[in-house]
C-alpha cells in the first residue's frame, strides 16, 4: 500500500486523499475539526464496481454467473478498488484525481477516475467507469463515517425518502418497498428527485449531502459514527437494477456535501 498522502486546502477546509488506501478521502476538517472517523478502514471510500452487499457474491452477466470473493460471507461487499491502490493523475491546491484499473478478481477490463474537488463550502466527488472492451454491469457510490459527535451533541439525520428498501434477514433488499421505518437502520432508500440528507451538529456545523443518483443507503449502528451513502442502485443492484457500462456510455455519479456553520 502506498501512503501518499495528499492534502488540498480551500479557506478553513482541508481533505486528505489516500491513493494508495483506496483512493478513500481520508479526512475533511473544518476549522481544524474533523468530520470523519479516522482510521485506515474509515474516511469515505469509493463503492466500485458495485455498492453494499453482493448476493452470494455472485451476478448475471447474460448467460455467465460471476463470482466474487466473499469478504463478508455469505456476500461480498462493497466492491474491489477500496481496497486497492489508486494513481494520481493530477492534483492541485484544492482538486485531486485519482484512477484505479479493474482488475482480478473483477472479470471485465475498464477503469474508475474519481476527482476530488474541494471549495471553502463544499466538496464535490465524481466517480466514472469507462470501458474500452466488453460491456459490463456495475455501481458507484461512496461511503463516508461521519463523526457522530464533534465535541457537542450527537449528530441529527434528516431526510425524507419516497421509499425504503424492505431488507431480509440476510441484509439484502427483498425487492419489496415499504413506508421508511424510524432508525437505527442499516438500511436502503428510494430519493426519486435525488439524494437529499441534513446532517447536523446542533449549535456546531450543518452538512447536506446530495446526488442526483436515487438510491442512499443510512447505516448508524455503531456508536463512534454515521453513514450517509449515495449510490447509483440498491444493495445486490448488479443482479436487480443493473445498470450496464459500455464502450459508448460510461457509467458516472458525483455527490456533493455542502456544509454551514451554525
Amino acid at each position: 500500500m502506498s501512503n501518499e498522502h495528499i492534502t488540498l486546502t480551500a479557506g478553513d477546509a482541508e481533505v486528505d486523499v489516500l491513493p494508495g488506501n483506496g483512493g478513500r478521502v481520508g479526512g475533511l476538517r473544518l476549522g481544524g475539526v474533523e468530520l470523519l472517523r479516522q482510521g485506515e478502514r474509515y474516511g469515505c471510500f469509493p463503492m466500485v464496481p458495485w455498492c453494499g452487499r453482493l448476493r452470494d457474491g455472485r451476478f448475471r452477466d447474460g448467460a455467465t454467473v460471476q463470482q466474487m470473493p466473499l469478504n463478508a460471507p455469505p456476500h461480498a461487499i462493497h466492491g474491489t478498488a477500496r481496497n486497492a491502490p489508486w494513481r494520481t493523475a493530477r492534483r492541485s491546491g484544492d482538486e485531486a484525481v485519482l484512477t484505479y484499473d479493474l482488475v482480478d478478481p473483477w472479470p471485465y477490463a475498464g477503469r474508475v477516475t474519481q476527482q476530488v474537488a474541494l471549495t471553502e463550502e463544499s466538496l464535490t466527488l465524481t466517480m466514472g467507469v469507462e470501458t474500452y472492451e466488453s460491456s459490463f454491469p456495475a455501481q458507484i457510490g461512496w461511503h463516508p463515517w461521519f463523526n457522530r459527535n464533534l465535541g457537542g451533541e450527537d449528530v441529527r439525520v434528516d431526510f425524507a425518502p419516497a421509499w425504503q428498501e424492505e431488507r431480509g434477514e440476510d441484509h439484502l433488499p427483498t425487492g419489496k418497498r415499504i413506508d421508511p421505518t424510524p432508525g437505527p437502520w442499516d438500511d436502503c432508500f428510494g430519493m426519486p428527485d435525488g439524494v437529499d440528507v441534513t446532517l447536523t451538529w446542533p449549535g456546531q456545523l450543518q452538512l447536506k449531502v446530495t446526488s442526483r443518483v436515487e438510491w442512499v443507503v443510512v447505516y448508524d449502528e455503531q456508536a463512534e459514527a454515521v453513514c450517509v451513502e449515495p449510490q447509483t442502485g440498491p444493495p445486490d443492484g448488479l443482479n436487480t437494477h443493473p445498470r450496464l457500462v459500455t464502450p459508448l456510455e460510461p457509467l458516472e455519479a458525483s455527490t456533493t456535501w455542502t456544509w454551514t456553520r451554525l
